[in-house]
């Protein structure tokens, strides 16, 4: 081990021991983990500990949404340093948190006035489902039946006890059944995988029915309905119908549940919209959800910090005197922090000068186009994206779109071939989402698909 400065200075072989042997990874078997050790980063690339680069198409897990070492970003970093680099929300503020909540909402849907910030997308969805179960135990007209939630099939919103409840992800929850909480599931409003084979129409009048016919059941008992806008991204990139989301939006008002938007993967301009669930059609009313969730991308991938945003119908059923107890007694030790906040002031500056949505649904564009030939791959079952937002799917059979064996690592096996050219993603069991930076230019976006496209074109199954 060298040293740098009083510092002892690890070797490559030490790190990798480490990281190996100490660090516990998320969602990685440590039995069998070898996985990169990125030492610095610039733009859309990453490098390692040895010096070898790779594109990042994935975004550093969809959060990174401008690349690294971005200047305006780091700038705002470094300027907010000079002031203080932590204030405590509980009966404090700070001004760039303070201004920062009035920027979301003023790019929210209407209704969002108020902002409960928090570190990342799991806690942003757990505030938003205590602040609705609470919320109807002390509006003005009670309703202490409502005790369950309304969650889509195959749903992802976390990896705390109640967002793991309301997630559909077998693989990701069974084992904790035990500690979860009640809820009501309805169907994966998929549209490659569709009922009996129905088209799309046909299939999201199913969906819907479906959800019509629990509501009618169970509305008297539920607190709200849980969505991922548009796209399901851990189930796997499922794309929603067009009008499903719509539709479940004025079911919840027939039937007086809340509605809770899970935008964390799907928000801040991923869809080539600031959030997914503005994609409404023209000629009807937009979406107004009692409570959204944002993350991920908030501050560019550089700090955590997420937010879920309150309606007024919301935040006056907590308004009372202090004997009352109406308080939401929850919190976080970093909620609001100013480094964060300035992070994502800059990123929304960014939208306004360099990044515009435009140039983001442009280049949505031209990745369809580059995505298209890989629909007549020989285990291509489905091509499927959402703006800046891709996916792969690969099956054993088309026709029939028999998957891979989760214990076959098809996709996983795809993507380490990937590092060899330079290019990392992630895989979600048979699926290869491909979620690039939005700053991604047009050549770097060529070389990722052609090379996902080299390495399908040479998959060999038995």
């Amino acid at each position: 081990m060298e040293s740098v400065g009083s510092r002892p200075q690890p070797s490559s072989e030490e790190l990798i021991d480490w990281d190996r042997s100490i660090v516990w990874h998320a969602f990685s078997q440590m039995a069998e983990y070898d996985g990169l050790i990125i030492e610095s980063a610039d733009g859309c690339t990453l490098k390692d500990i040895f010096g070898k680069t790779y594109l990042d198409g994935a975004s550093s897990l969809w959060c990174n949404l401008f690349g690294h070492r971005v200047p305006e970003i780091d700038q705002a970093i470094q300027d907010q340093l000079r002031n203080v680099a932590h204030v405590t929300n509980l009966g404090m503020s700070h001004p760039a948190t303070i201004t920062l909540a009035k920027r979301l909402i003023d790019l929210a849907p209407s209704n969002l006035r108020h902002v409960f910030f928090a570190g990342d997308g799991a806690s942003a969805v757990e505030v938003a489902m205590k602040l609705a179960f609470q919320y109807w135990r002390q509006c003005e007209h009670p309703d202490p039946r409502r005790t369950k939630f309304l969650a889509l099939g195959d749903a992802y919103h976390g990896d705390t006890i109640g967002t793991v409840s309301i997630s559909g992800v077998s693989r990701f929850q069974s084992l904790f059944s035990p500690l979860l909480c009640d809820v009501i599931r309805g169907p994966c409003p998929d549209t490659y995988r569709t009922p009996e084979m129905m088209d799309v129409e046909q299939a999201n009048a199913y969906y819907l029915d479906c959800y019509s016919r629990l509501l009618r059941d169970h509305g008297h008992e539920i607190v709200a309905v849980v969505v991922e806008p548009r796209v399901q991204g851990a189930a796997g990139f499922i794309v929603q119908p067009a009008g499903f989301l719509e539709g479940i939006a004025a079911l919840c008002k027939e039937h007086g549940v809340l509605l809770i938007a899970d935008e964390i993967a799907v928000g801040m301009g991923r869809t080539g919209k600031m959030f997914a669930i503005e994609h409404s059609p023209p000629n009807q009313p937009p979406i107004q959800p009692d409570l959204m969730c944002i993350g991920k991308g908030l501050t560019g991938g550089y700090l955590p910090m997420s937010a879920t945003l309150a309606s007024t119908r919301i935040w006056n059923a907590f308004l009372g005197t202090h004997s009352e107890s109406k308080t939401f007694f929850h919190g976080h030790t970093y909620g609001g922090n100013p480094l964060s906040a300035a992070a994502a002031h800059a990123v929304l500056d960014l939208f306004q000068t360099r990044f515009p949505l435009e140039r983001v649904r442009q280049r949505s564009e031209y990745l369809a186009a580059l995505l298209e030939p890989l629909r007549n791959l020989p285990h291509v079952g489905d091509v499927r994206q959402a703006g800046m937002m891709a996916a792969v799917e690969l099956v054993r059979n088309p026709a029939t779109r028999e998957p891979f064996l989760w214990e076959e690592r098809v996709a996983a096996k795809v993507c380490e071939a990937l590092l060899r050219r330079n290019v990392w993603l992630r895989p979600l069991g048979n699926v290869i989402p491909i979620i690039p930076p939005l700053s991604i230019s047009a050549t770097e976006l060529e070389h990722l698909v052609a090379s996902l496209q080299a390495e399908l074109e040479s998959l060999q199954m038995p």
